[in-house]
């Protein structure tokens, strides 16, 4: 393991929650949102799958994929909404604020967390070298 190794894992995590981060404040900001690109589709919630980095160069983790959430939209009667249905249904993307809200700490803790280490980290270096030095 390399001199600066702690580090390249530490910020890929960093990467990693900072996308987790940004898609769980798309997912709060289009809570309400019942079009895409002009159809009366409900916005689709979705998560971030990460993934391990195991090689012979580099270790840490990354962003595998972005997926969408399948979990069917909520239908709520509201007849005179512009986006009702023949039966007077708006559907609405089934996103719960709490669920993101508690995710979004659990990605800002474990981001917190990346930069502890790496600042733990440093402080080790430093004081080898100066002990060293």
């Amino acid at each position: 393991m390399g001199i600066f190794e702690a580090f390249s894992i530490s910020a890929s995590g960093l990467a990693a929650e900072r996308v987790r981060m940004e898609i769980i404040a798309e997912n709060i900001a289009n809570i309400n949102t019942t079009r895409q690109e002009g159809k009366k589709i409900p916005y689709q919630r979705k998560e971030v799958i990460f993934e391990e980095i195991v090689d012979s160069q580099k270790r840490g983790v990354k962003v595998a994929s972005i997926e969408e959430d399948n979990a069917p939209p909520i239908a709520i009667y509201s007849p005179s909404h512009p986006d009702a249905d023949s039966k007077g249904y708006v559907y609405k993307p089934n996103i719960d604020l709490h669920f993101e809200m508690v995710d979004l700490l659990s990605a800002a803790r474990a981001y917190q967390a990346n930069l502890v280490a790496m600042r733990t980290y440093k402080q080790m270096v430093e004081r080898t070298l100066a002990i060293g030095g």
